[in-house]
């Protein structure tokens, strides 16, 4: 028997509302079940040939299936949705169709809905909303099939395995048709786990809205599954397609951000931190898939315009798509200590200074946007200790050490990137094996002389949301969002870096974020083989390892 969510009007008369709709539904054949104080509803069941009509009722604010609810309760209104029948069902009187609820993932519940009946207009009102949303009405829901597909261990080396630009069309095509094998796989896992989200988190407006943006981007790409990617008119529009997705997703990290924050009081740390983990690293490689192709077809010998890119294209020998392939770490740090001592001299009036030592013409393959996001915060980090710790006479000290090739694997430490000689038109993702994952990187050491981290902070450092700057900037969410850690998160993650495009954050009020900077930046760090370890000296200072891993010598 079909069992519903129902939500009372809210009014000044709210008790007499839930009275009123537990008599209607009693009236229609339905037993009243459990009772929800939080969303001031009840549950009910109806025998399987009744037809409710609760939501046409002005004391019943929404109506949802039991099981799958998922967004404000205050949004919820339900509007059938009518999809065009094939011909061999045309004959039916009675049809079973999903209900869309606005606003509302894993809002489908299955109504039996007679044919002649007509929409409403507020139902009319919100299947237009749906539209204008981009909401992939019609399109069969294969999430929970793509879900249980393995996800490709993506590596660097297979970002540059279609040759360094320009590409031929054939290369091309080759991209297009790699890139499409992997992202429906991705977008479909990550839809599936914030399916699995409590209902009263995935009711939060922000995080319903990420939910939105994956399903919308799914759709879209839906149609190329089964299609092979033959001429170049096809690769122009699925790298349209692929462009759209990608400034979807721009804001998504500061939106969730904001979501979970929000949200703090009904979900535990530890079950924020492991959904993010997995969140934002699955974000990097889908992102980044997205972007490389897109970087690529700019930068091929059919569309060669490397100015007309919405990603990354630098019109540069070293660069294959949105990878340098000899970054500099040394330049990247100048660079983001500059950003970071702009902020620092704003908020404090004092100018930190930074010494790089070693070897700082060391250079390696690795996603400068990356690199960039990480340094920002680190040196974030150390140049706020620095300052507030009175030592700001006392410069940061950024060493760069290229790790020695392993002489065992020495030969496979080369990626070749002569053309592919076999065919490509219809090869699939795990077919692909990740080249050389032992290659040597570079390990940045970032001391301060800031004090250290505290015994009692230390433990916290790795958690999403954990920040020292106070529980004021926590509770203060409006004005929190202004702060600039999280304008550098923002533009970290869409299409630059925090010393390349957050020049928005530079005058907000506060260097201090709201705690997503480490754990976001072990996040791109590991996300390649690499990672980031903290040496905490308490009295004295601080010292940060990044190891990241490249790509190998590239040939």
């Amino acid at each position: 028997m079909p069992s519903y969510i129902v939500c009372a009007a809210i009014s000044a008369t709210h008790a007499k509302c839930l009275v009123s709709a537990k008599n209607k539904a009693r009236e229609q054949g339905g037993t009243i079940g459990h009772e929800y104080s939080l969303i001031k509803g009840f549950q009910v069941t109806f025998p399987d040939d009744v037809v409710n009509t609760l939501d046409q009722d002005e004391n019943v604010k929404a109506v949802e299936a039991d099981g799958e609810v998922s967004t404000q309760a205050a949004q919820l209104r339900p509007a059938p949705a009518i999809f065009p029948l094939p011909r061999k069902h045309a004959d039916m009187k009675c049809i079973v169709r999903p209900l869309r609820l606005p606003n509302c993932p894993r809002a489908f519940s299955q109504l039996r809905v007679s044919s002649a009946r007509s929409l409403s207009s507020s139902a009319r009102h919100h299947h237009l909303q749906h539209q204008q949303h981009g909401d992939r009405q019609g399109v069969k829901d294969e999430v929970p099939w793509l879900a249980k597909q393995p996800l490709h261990p993506l590596s660097l080396a297979d970002l540059v395995r279609h040759g360094r630009p320009p590409l031929s069309a054939e290369a091309l095509l080759s991209s297009a048709r790699f890139t499409l094998s992997l992202l429906p796989i991705r977008l479909a896992h990550r839809i599936q786990a914030l399916r699995n989200l409590p209902y009263i988190v995935v009711s939060n407006p922000n995080i319903s809205k990420i939910y939105n943006n994956y399903q919308h981007s799914l759709s879209t790409l839906l149609p190329w599954q089964g299609r092979t990617i033959s001429n170049l008119d096809d690769e122009i529009r699925f790298t349209e397609v692929l462009a759209e997705l990608v400034q979807t997703h721009t804001d998504t990290i500061p939106i969730l951000a904001r979501g979970f924050l929000e949200c703090r009081k009904y979900i535990s740390a530890a079950e924020v931190t492991r959904f993010l983990d997995e969140h934002l690293r699955a974000r990097i490689g889908t992102r980044l898939v997205a972007e490389q192709h897109i970087a690529l077809h700019f930068s091929s010998t059919p569309h060669f315009d490397p100015g007309a890119s919405p990603t990354p294209c630098p019109e540069h020998p070293n660069y294959i798509g949105v990878i340098d392939t000899a970054l500099r770490p040394a330049a990247t740090v100048d660079s983001c200590g500059g950003f970071v001592a702009d902020i620092c001299e704003l908020n404090y009036g004092v100018r930190p200074q930074w010494v790089v030592d070693g070897e700082p013409d060391t250079t390696f393959a690795f996603v400068p946007m990356h690199l960039e996001y990480i340094v920002t915060e680190l040196l974030k980090n150390a140049f706020r200790a620095t300052v507030e710790n009175g030592m700001s006479r006392e410069p940061i000290v950024i060493t760069i050490a290229p790790e020695p090739p392993n002489m065992s694997t020495q030969k496979r430490e080369t990626v070749r990137l002569d053309p592919p000689t076999e065919p490509r038109g219809a090869f699939s993702a795990d077919a692909i094996a990740p080249l050389d994952d032992s290659a040597p990187g570079v390990t940045i050491r970032i001391r301060d002389r800031g004090g250290g981290i505290g015994p009692d902070v230390l433990p916290h450092i790795w958690g999403y949301s954990f920040t020292t700057f106070g529980d004021d900037a926590a509770d203060d969410v409006p004005g929190a969002w202004n702060d600039d850690a999280l304008s550098v998160i923002s533009a970290a993650s869409g299409s630059g870096s925090g010393a390349t495009s957050g020049g928005s954050g530079v005058g907000s009020s506060s260097i201090a974020g709201l705690g997503y900077g480490l754990p976001l930046s072990r996040a791109y760090a590991e996300y390649f083989g690499g990672g980031i370890a903290v040496q905490s000296l308490y009295g004295w200072g601080t010292d940060v390892y990044l190891r990241l891993k490249g790509v190998g010598k590239i040939e």
